[in-house]
């Protein structure tokens, strides 16, 4: 009946070594048993019982042990040890499990929530400026040991670009709604436009927040909860930020100097930086534009290099000059080397 089974499955469309596997039986040992004309599952099963095996009595006081009132919200992990303290031994952790779920009790104990499990975020695609943008807040040294000033930030995924920054001195969900207003006006943005990703922080899943998206037309986004990746854009220029030559060694002397410095590190990064992920062009130029005209130019000034010394050039000596239509937060697994 099993052989015939794998047969059903297989002419149906099945792979024959995933019907196998589904049945707990390895594809070689199917050939093995063609081989020598076993009509059916070959497999015998052990021929006596486990001479350790638990009585029906023991297997009983397990299942008392385990419900009973003063263990009932109890794990095995817990209930064992409790009853060694005064000196019983019923069973072990594993025939605990075991035995519960073969009973079908194995269930979470006690009033905690069980876990969830997090679908990663659904993939947003931007074929263009002010259509994804991605905001966070990170920290900047403050005045005194253990304080600190606050970024937040605004990015256009596509372009780079950041569209809007500001500093403070604490997280507040009303800080992060304006700072979102700012930069739908600067943007000129409309109703429906702009898909907003964010992490899971109090400021962005906050009331006065979600209402202001609301009334913005702002769809909002989050990140699976202590996921970072799911927010890369955000991280990476935050890391950009902090490695800036000119960041401070120790601390910024008052939020006034956090802000003068965060207005020029935002001037340099949109006008001056070349961005590796849009095609080492700045985000300001692609946010407008421009960077197609560039990314040609740049071409025809590496194309006559090499018609000038043919020799000296490889194949892949020519960097990509070819600019990035598509940008994808959150690709699925197939897709990362596509947003690549």
């Amino acid at each position: 009946m099993i052989l015939g089974h794998i047969e059903e499955a297989v002419e149906a469309g099945a792979r024959r070594g995933k019907a196998c596997r589904q049945i707990g039986l390895d594809p070689t040992t199917l050939q093995r048993w063609r081989r020598k004309g076993v009509g059916d599952d070959g497999r015998a099963g052990p021929k006596t019982a486990p001479g350790n095996r638990l009585g029906p009595a023991e297997r009983q006081k397990v299942l008392q042990t385990a419900c009973s009132p003063e263990f009932r919200d109890l794990s095995p992990k817990q209930i064992v040890p409790r009853l060694a303290d005064r000196g019983e031994y019923v069973a072990s952790e594993s025939t605990f499990y075991r035995v519960l779920r073969e009973e079908r009790m194995l269930t979470r104990r006690g009033r905690a929530r069980a876990p969830q499990r997090r679908s990663r975020p659904a993939p947003k695609m931007a074929t263009g400026p002010r259509q994804v943008w991605s905001w966070d807040i990170t920290y900047l040294p403050g005045t005194a040991r253990g304080s600190f000033f606050f970024l937040y930030t605004v990015m256009d995924v596509w372009s780079r670009k950041i569209v809007a920054a500001q500093v403070h001195d604490r997280e507040w969900e009303g800080h992060a709604s304006a700072l979102v207003r700012q930069a739908c006006a600067d943007e000129s943005v409309e109703h429906g436009q702009v898909t907003l990703h964010s992490d899971n922080g109090g400021p962005m899943k906050g009331a006065t927040m979600l209402a202001t998206l609301q009334a913005l037309g702002v769809v909002p986004s989050f990140s699976r909860p202590r996921v970072s990746d799911d927010n890369p854009y955000s991280e990476a220029l935050f890391r950009t930020l902090k490695y800036r030559p000119d960041y401070p060694t120790g601390r910024f002397g008052s939020l006034e100097a956090a802000e003068s410095w965060v207005e020029g590190f935002v001037r340099w990064y949109n006008r001056e930086h070349l961005h590796s992920g849009v095609g080492f062009v700045t985000p300001e130029d692609r946010h407008q534009g421009r960077h197609r005209r560039i990314l040609e130019a740049r071409r025809t000034v590496f194309d006559r290099a090499r018609m000038r010394h043919p020799e000296r050039w490889g194949r892949r000596s020519i960097r990509r000059m070819d600019p990035v239509d598509l940008v994808t937060l959150n690709p699925e697994p197939g897709q990362e080397s596509e947003a690549a």
